[in-house]
């Protein structure tokens, strides 16, 4: 018995092929032959407000006063921030400020340092 792809949906393991498509019964899902060849997989490379990319771990620096939703407190321009952590989503940097706690920041405002 040849090993079939798992479900690209739902990850599903019990696969079957019908002509040219596989399905999934789990979510019902189909997909043609063609789409399960395996894809290298995109890298987003995330960069900060010069182009820069910025990998986990980085230092950078806030280049803009950001105002912290729901509260009167500012991060100020000039702010270091140290061992960045990149996620996906809009807010692409999970960090630590002194002073302000855990933050999510949109790399558009940092800059490496």
């Amino acid at each position: 018995m040849s090993q079939l792809p798992p479900c690209p949906q739902c990850g599903g393991e019990f696969t079957y092929q019908d002509m040219s498509l596989f399905i999934c019964p789990e979510c019902a899902h189909e997909w043609s032959s063609e789409a399960a060849a395996p894809v290298e997989e995109e890298v987003n490379t995330v960069t900060d407000a010069n182009g820069t990319p910025l990998v986990d771990g980085d230092s950078v620096t806030v280049i803009k006063d950001l105002k912290i939703k729901g509260t009167s407190q500012v991060v100020k321009v000039g702010t270091k921030v140290k061992s960045i952590r990149l996620v996906d989503g809009d807010h692409d940097i999970d960090c630590k400020i002194e002073g302000v706690g855990p933050m999510k920041l949109k790399s558009e405002f940092v800059k490496k340092a």
